[in-house]
């Protein structure tokens, strides 16, 4: 009976989530609200390193949790260089790695960094599972449309594998032996993946790339507008990429990332977000349905995960236009705390192989 405890770190764009996990049971969930006018004195999310720091130390010891009771920590995935799926041991190469955005700079590279750091403070190990950088693309999923450029795998990999692995449990069937597409919408971006064997061959890259638009991502654009405004000499080079990764999608059409007041003015008869939401149905079901190609036709099932499909409008919207491809699966809570927790478990009862960060 494992009676130590796993803390896991979950940093988002304007908050610090925290988990105590024993087993697989949680003992202690806490969400901290940063003051965004604090945050925006940091030139570089990487910045706000000491100060997440700070209030995450002072939440555990407001809140009485036995730090000597701690036996590992999990961090949040972050954009380090593209590795295979599975637990990864967090190194000073992978933190330097963070630091410096060798994949791209966003809030989730503090997962890894904090975790290491209060890992150290605890004389204990800090670990990754699945970071957003897992890379099975097939060689044909790979070409673009010019030698020049490649495309990458960058997604929600820690919640695919998860509801991926929920889901073949369910049916009592290997994951290895499915053929799923995996749809993602989380409060940010979107990513729709096809689980070949056990292997994510095909995805959108959901950081700043293609796909369908999401809460604050635009997605796909018609690239010779894109280079119209680049080159435009009206914007820079930061106000396009956050343009596209966090000031796009419906934060742009209507104004607001909140899921709840969006579906509130649609409940209100508000035509514009009922539209707005449409297209975004509309956007995810074409993709959905790219991956029948993908797969070759044999899709044993279509999950769809995300708190948006809370919305049975939405929902609705989906089914109506991929029901006939393959059964659908819903897990509309993501719960990234319960799948870096079974990860902890599983290292601390040696039923993983921790993989080294090169």
């Amino acid at each position: 009976m494992i009676t130590k405890n796993i803390l896991v770190i979950y940093p988002e764009v304007k908050v610090t989530k925290l988990a105590v996990y024993r087993n697989t049971e949680p003992i202690f969930l806490k969400t901290i609200k940063h003051d965004l006018d604090e945050l925006a004195r940091f030139t570089n999310v990487i910045e706000q390193k000491e100060l997440r720091f700070k209030v995450i130390m002072e939440e555990l010891e407001k809140n009485s949790i036995n730090l000597e009771n701690i036996e590992l920590v999990m961090g949040r995935s972050g954009l380090v260089k593209p590795v295979s799926q599975g637990v990864y041991l967090i190194n000073e190469a992978m933190v330097n790695d963070l630091e410096r955005g060798v994949m791209g700079i966003h809030a989730t590279n503090l997962g890894g960094i904090l975790a290491f750091d209060i890992a150290q403070k605890l004389g204990k190990n800090a670990y990754m599972a699945n970071p957003v950088v897992v890379d099975e693309l097939s060689d044909v999923a790979r070409i673009t449309g010019h030698p020049m450029f490649e495309r990458k795998s960058i997604f929600h990999a820690l919640n695919h594998k998860h509801v991926a692995c929920k889901y073949s449990k369910s049916v009592n069937i290997p994951y290895k032996e499915l053929n799923l597409i995996v749809c993602h919408i989380g409060s940010g971006g979107i990513s729709i993946g096809a689980h070949e064997k056990g292997r994510v061959v095909d995805v959108n890259q959901a950081f700043d790339g293609g796909g369908p638009f999401s809460i604050t991502r635009t997605g796909t654009l018609p690239m010779g507008q894109l280079i119209e405004l680049c080159f435009s000499g009206k914007h820079t080079k930061e106000e396009v990429m956050e343009m596209i990764t966090s000031k796009g999608g419906y934060k742009a059409y209507l104004g607001t990332d909140s899921i709840t007041e969006i579906n509130a003015r649609i409940a209100g008869g508000d035509e514009k977000a009922k539209f707005i939401s449409y297209a975004l149905s509309y956007q995810v079901s074409k993709e959905i349905a790219s991956h029948v190609a993908t797969l070759s036709g044999k899709v044993d099932a279509i999950i769809l995960t995300g708190m948006i499909f809370d919305s049975e409008r939405f929902l609705e919207n989906v089914k109506s236009r991929i029901g006939s491809i393959a059964p659908i699966t819903l897990y509309p809570s993501v719960n990234d705390f319960e799948a870096l927790a079974l990860f902890g478990l599983n290292v601390l009862k040696n039923e993983v192989t921790v993989k080294e960060y090169k």
